[in-house]
Order: C-alpha cells, then structure tokens, then sequence
C-alpha cells in the first residue's frame, strides 16, 4: 500500500517543524512507520527529531557523489532514530540547499525530489509522510509536491499575526490553481501555532473557508522540550491535541476544504478599513530635486520620514491600558506562560486571557489607523 502523504507549509519561524515533528512522533506512537521530509534550505526540520544530530542533506550528498562518478544511495540519505519508548523508529530525509546567496533554493527541492523519485520514495514500506515545507517563498520549486501532486493532502501552518496569515493564504490559493488545472492534493485545513486566544487566524479561517485543525497555546514547557531536542507530546495537554488530530487524519474523518483563499483586498479588509484612494504618484523632478514637494492641497510639504513598523508597533503598545500593557508585553515580549503571567500579576488565569486578547484587538486597530 502507497504511503499516504501530507505537506505541512507555513511561514519560517512559526513552529512549522515544531509542528511536523511533534505529528510525526504521534503517528509512530501509533505503531505506525513514518518518514518525515525536511524541504527548507535551513534544514533543520529533522534535528529535534533526531535528537539534535543534523543529517547530511540530499543536496550535499549528491553534489558530492556526482564529483565522485557515484550513484546516490538510500543509505546516503534516509536514517533512521530509534527511541525506547516508541513502539517503531521514525525515518528522516533532509533536502536542503544551496548556501547563501550561491544558488536557488527551489531548484534544490526540484533535484531532491527527483533523486528521490529514482529512488522508489513512495513505494517504500511507510505508512505516512510528512513533507515540512517552508512557505513564505513564491519560487515555483517550494510548490513542487503541489504542482505534482507528490503530496495528497496539505495542511497549514500559522500563528496569529498577519505575516503568517499572509503566507498560509498564498499556499491556500497556490494550491487552488492547481487544483484547476488537474492537481490533486487537498486542502485539510489550518492548524493555529502558539495560538494567543486573540482569534484573529480563526477570523481569517471563517472568510476563507478554510477548517481550523488544531489550535495550540503558547506553552513554555512545550518550548523547552523543542530548544532541547525532545519531543513536546510528552507533555499531556500537547499530547492530547496531536492524537485528536492524528486520529482523525488516520481514519478520515476530515472533510478538505475547496477554498480557493483570499484576494489581496479581502485579506488585509480582514485588519482594518482600507483606503481605496490611489497611491500618489511620485515624479521624476522631485526625486532629482528640481521640485519641491507639495501636498495635494498645495499648502503643506510631504514629511518623508518613514516610521518603521516597530516603532509603530511599539507607539501602539503604549496607548493600552495598563493592565493590557503590562501583560501583552510579558507574554508576546517576555515569551511567558499565561499561567505564570497570572502569577506575576496576581490575577486569574482567564483574567490575563481576556487581557492579552484584548491587546491584541486594540493593537490591530490602532495600528491600521495610524
């Protein structure tokens, strides 16, 4: 029987491969045979899973077999961690890339896929395979299991700023396009990472269409276990949540979403009123400084000082309310737990909660009308 085949995309640095190692441990804690793909130029999506030891990439391998004359092998490239406590080991590949700034990086998952396929990779004995891939690129090469439909299913990963919103919608409509012309990977929805109860990824979710998987807290312990290459399902309530969503993907009881994403106006009306003014033109004169600049009203000069989005964000901050300020600051600033949070500031858990959710709303809309 074929390996089922999932692709996990979301923006870098949001708990993507948090996220594909901690589903990939749960699966082989249900007996069953898994084999996770990194395909991020970083490759660091199989280090927490195997212990914090870096494997040697698809690309590396075979630049340097092919200076040799040699023919990639699967023991060059696929390894293998077995863990005490799991009832199979759990396999792992990393594709890698280029180094910075000395090739491209789609071009990589394209070779690497294709020494895989020569390969045999889905007819291997796998139960599942979690391709982790990075998604804030719009090269053509980092939608390969997309374009190919190498990938039967795609899940996204996100948190609650709009950065990674933006991201999960792009693979949200890339994966649409190529559903159009033939393509067959499904959509199963959106899993929230570090989620901040300020439910701003599940209001996009709702606008899109898109199925809202799994939502996961921000848990410091669950961070720990990550920065010291351990797996986070060990802890109960992180546990909890990946077996409910493993289980369901096992025994499909997910629908797929046929979203096709939103166009770039209706997502960023998802933060606040836009304008639909059209933007000023500049001219060659002042650019050149032939011509000083005038506002449209002819009686104001252009302030061309341009505020960068963290002095911004942080001008927003202080026009919270106190209490909101000092807990968005702890938890979004300082990393700390609710819990712990609300022992800093002697108030109730839920208390803190409806704080930093109300931050977050305030922040949204203060700093789209600024």
């Amino acid at each position: 029987m074929a390996a089922r085949t999932i692709a996990i995309y979301g923006k870098g640095g949001i708990g993507k491969s948090f996220t594909t190692t901690n589903l990939s441990a749960t699966f082989a804690l249900m007996n069953k045979r898994v084999l996770q793909l990194g395909c991020d130029p970083k490759h660091d999506s199989t280090t927490s899973l195997f212990g914090g030891i870096p494997l040697p990439t698809v690309t590396d391998i075979f630049s340097e077999k092919n200076a040799l004359n040699q023919q990639v092998s699967i023991s060059d490239i696929v390894f293998r961690r077995d863990i005490a406590d799991f009832p199979k080991p759990i396999y792992g590949i990393e594709l890698g890339g280029p180094q910075v700034g000395r090739g491209c990086g789609g071009r990589g998952i394209i070779s690497g896929f294709d020494v895989l396929e020569k390969l045999g990779i889905f007819k291997w004995d796998i139960d599942i395979i979690l391709m982790d891939f990075l998604g804030d690129v719009v090269c053509g090469g980092f939608a390969t299991p997309l374009a190919r439909s190498l990938s039967e299913e795609v899940i996204l990963v996100t948190n609650n700023d709009r950065q990674s919103i933006f991201t999960a919608n792009n693979i949200c409509q890339a994966n649409n396009y190529f559903r159009t012309i033939g393509g067959k990977s499904r959509l199963l929805g959106l899993i929230i990472n570090r989620d901040d109860g300020s439910g701003i990824a599940e209001k996009y979710a709702e606008a899109a269409g898109i199925t809202v998987l799994m939502n996961v807290p921000y848990n410091a312990e669950a961070r720990d276990k990550d920065d010291s290459f351990d797996f986070a399902v060990r802890l109960p309530e992180i546990r909890d949540k990946f077996q409910r969503l493993a289980l369901d993907i096992v025994d499909d009881k997910i629908t797929p979403c046929k979203a096709g994403g939103l166009d770039f106006m209706g997502f960023v009306r998802l933060f606040g009123d836009v304008s639909d003014d059209a933007p000023l033109p500049a001219t060659a004169e002042e650019l050149f400084g032939r011509k000083k600049i005038s506002s449209a009203s002819g009686q104001r000069r252009e302030n061309t000082t341009v505020e960068s989005d963290n002095l911004k964000l942080t001008r927003c901050i202080e026009k919270l309310s106190a209490a909101e300020k000092e807990v968005y600051r702890m938890v979004e600033q300082e990393k700390r737990g609710f819990n712990e949070v609300a022992e800093l500031t002697h108030r109730e858990e839920s208390a803190v909660r409806e704080l930093f959710s109300s931050a977050r709303i305030q922040l949204t809309r203060l700093f789209f009308e600024n």
